[in-house]
């Protein structure tokens, strides 16, 4: 989030000098590197190897970088690489996204409709598009899925999606704000692996996608005011991908870029007269390449089959307690479950955990570097979204408080209306972040030579350049006398504050997602022995076949076989009838799923008779059912008696029940 710049006259006043050296990248003429003045090491750094070496570390230290990411992200997933029996706390949100990437897959084989499909909920089908169908991993990633199939592809995109946001930090804030790279490999570690991510990793794949948000904050507001026609176009392109990894990301990110250019317009108005054509140039060239390239798909997602209006939640029902800002999540290598289920609304959104430490370290480089426009502007965004996070009404330790929550101010507005509160904390994620970056570049500024003293520190850019406001304040030179200051004055502050950092952030250190055993697949379904149970045209149904929190055992063995066969019901939102768009879970539900899945739930097998009979039978002909299929279930012998009596004896095959209902619908 680099700021919009300085005014006209900055280049003309910078001309005098453009050798000055930025955080974390001082030039080799400025750098106070005194072995180079001894004749024999002299001599090896003018070694043709040695000068190669020497210049290409940077980009070795960004590879060492994007390793270590990596390393991090197979760390935090290292339990579901070992455990491919096993699934996160979410398995339901697992067990979509696997599907979504199946069916990403079949799509790319098949030639089909991405943004529909029937091999669900069957018969009307599924609107994906209006769904979180993640097509910006599904498709580059068909490959992966069809070699290895959809939980490897649903791993590699959770660990791409950390790593990713991570690095892409990184760059952001070693090129755009030029914080020097350790402050950018600190900021980044947090943006990519902060408690929220963590908490959101679990399940929310859409969601952890972050890896283009800084790409476009860099096109955004570059200070550059040339090439606009350039940019747009590539903001466009940006902004188009990010709709098919996750419209909910590219939401907030437009709230909080709204935000911060109103704070930085407030902080530093000089700054608008000379960037606000290009910057509004860029903002109309990338929506009107947005709007042609997304005409048809979002068309598809609001008016074509399967669309509907509204939520099948109430989300101010998702707020977060004022406690849990200082707290540890639970996903934490210091967090534990008790505290955390009270003050969040489910494990997924655990997204404010960030713990006192931090809290009072961020407020610290506010009060610090309150002089500059951009922490100004980023604090403004911090506390704005942290305090809506609370919702309708502020809760602490649990209890209600007689507080309005500011979020009724803004409830019902577009955009803002369909966001979920809890989520808001992770417009603070970057925030944080990039306050980090800015305090460590702080305290690691080099000193500069004397010659620098007749160039006003935020005009020490190259003569001709739009040098961003943020990066020239970040790269600051010291007052003159820092040169002649002895190096261990410095220490002490470099060594307090790095050790305050680490205080803060060694708390949120990930732990490995947590894990819990799902049933496999029946070998009845995986072996594709239903084959010859079902013709084209019919559908296999799961038990319970379309509610419930169980029903997604048919989504998931669809997804472990490739969408092999076509099923009723699923884990989606979908309208709650023909001529009803509101939105719902799932599909309408049938009174012999409703039936099914209340046996399942409490174990009581229900006296059965001709009217449930011949109810059973209209629901299978609705489904187009050939066979009913009954896999492991916490209280399957009940349901597995219920079913005995609504469709007569079943039959087990190969770890399954199985009941041929082709002589019952006809067929």
């Amino acid at each position: 989030m680099s700021g919009p710049g300085r005014p006209d006259g900055a280049a003309s006043r910078s001309a005098v000098a453009t050798d000055v050296p930025t955080a974390g990248h001082p030039s080799d003429s400025d750098r106070p590197d005194r072995l180079r003045r001894l004749p024999l090491v002299g001599r090896l750094c003018r070694l043709p190897l040695v000068d190669r070496l020497r210049r290409r570390r940077g980009p070795l230290l960004d590879t060492v970088v994007v390793l270590f990411h990596l390393a991090v992200a197979g760390y935090v997933t290292a339990e579901l690489w070992r455990h491919r029996d096993r699934m996160t706390y979410a398995d339901n949100d697992m067990m979509l996204f696997e599907w979504m990437l199946a069916r990403a897959a079949r799509a790319v084989t098949e030639l089909e409709n991405p943004f529909y499909s029937t091999a669900l909920n069957a018969p009307d089908g599924v609107n994906l598009m209006a769904n979180t169908s993640v097509l910006g991993f599904g498709l580059p990633l068909a490959p992966v899925t069809l070699l290895f199939g959809s939980q490897t592809t649903y791993l590699l995109a959770v660990v791409l999606s950390l790593a990713g946001t991570a690095t892409a930090w990184y760059l952001f804030l070693s090129r755009r704000l030029r914080t020097g790279r350790v402050g950018a490999l600190v900021g980044g570690l947090f943006c990519g692996f902060a408690p929220g991510m963590i908490s959101q990793a679990t399940g929310h794949l859409h969601m952890i996608a972050q890896f283009l948000v800084p790409a476009i904050l860099a096109v955004v507001f570059d200070p550059r005011t040339d090439r606009v026609l350039r940019r747009g176009v590539l903001l466009g392109l940006l902004v188009t991908y990010q709709v098919f990894l996750g419209e909910e990301v590219l939401v907030f990110l437009v709230l909080a870029c709204g935000l911060f250019t109103l704070g930085h317009v407030a902080a530093a108005p000089r700054d608008v007269r000379r960037l606000a054509p290009a910057f509004l140039g860029r903002l109309g060239i990338g929506a009107l390449t947005g709007s042609v390239l997304l005409a048809y798909p979002l068309w598809f997602q609001f008016f074509g089959p399967g669309h509907y209006r509204g939520l099948p939640f109430d989300p101010a029902g998702y707020a977060l307690d004022l406690e849990s800002f200082t707290t540890s999540a639970r996903q934490s290598i210091t967090g534990f479950d008790s505290v955390p289920g009270l003050l969040s609304p489910n494990p997924t959104e655990e997204n404010s955990f960030f713990g006192l430490p931090l809290i009072v370290l961020c407020v610290v480089i506010v009060i610090w570097q309150w002089r500059r426009s951009m922490v100004r502007a980023l604090a403004l965004c911090g506390v704005v979204f942290a305090i809506l996070s609370l919702g309708r009404d502020v809760r602490l330790g649990g209890q209600l408080l007689d507080v309005p929550g500011p979020y009724r101010l803004v409830a019902e507005l577009p955009l803002l209306d369909l966001a979920v509160p809890a989520r808001f904390p992770l417009i603070c994620v970057p925030v944080i972040g990039i306050l980090l970056a800015v305090s460590i570049a702080e305290v690691h500024r080099r000193p500069v030579p004397a010659a620098a003293e007749a160039v006003p520190a935020t005009d020490a850019v190259p003569a001709g350049t739009d040098q961003p406001d943020v990066a020239a304040d970040v790269g600051r030179p010291e007052p003159a006398d820092a040169a002649d200051r002895p190096v261990r004055e410095r220490t002490p502050v470099r060594l307090l504050w790095t050790g305050a950092v680490v205080a803060a952030l060694l708390p949120l250190v990930p732990a490995p997602l947590r894990t819990k055993p799902v049933w496999p697949v029946p070998e009845f379904v995986a072996s594709g022995q239903w084959r010859a149970y079902v013709p084209p045209g019919r559908t296999l149904v799961p038990v319970p076949p379309t509610t419930g929190g169980e029903a997604t055992a048919g989504m998931y063995w669809s997804a472990r076989t490739g969408l092999a066969f076509t099923a009723p019901g699923g884990y989606f939102i979908g309208p709650a009838g023909p001529d009803d768009p509101q939105g719902r879970w799932g599909s309408p539900d049938r009174p012999t799923a409703v039936l099914l899945d209340r046996v399942a739930f409490t174990g009581e097998v229900p006296v059965i008779g001709d009217a449930e009979r011949r109810q059973a039978v209209e629901d299978l002909r609705h489904w187009r059912a050939a066979i009913v299929v009954q896999g492991g279930l916490h209280r399957g012998a009940p349901v597995k008696e219920t079913l005995d009596r609504l469709l007569g004896p079943g039959r087990e095959i190969s770890g399954a029940w199985v009941w041929d209902v082709r002589p019952l619908v006809g067929g």
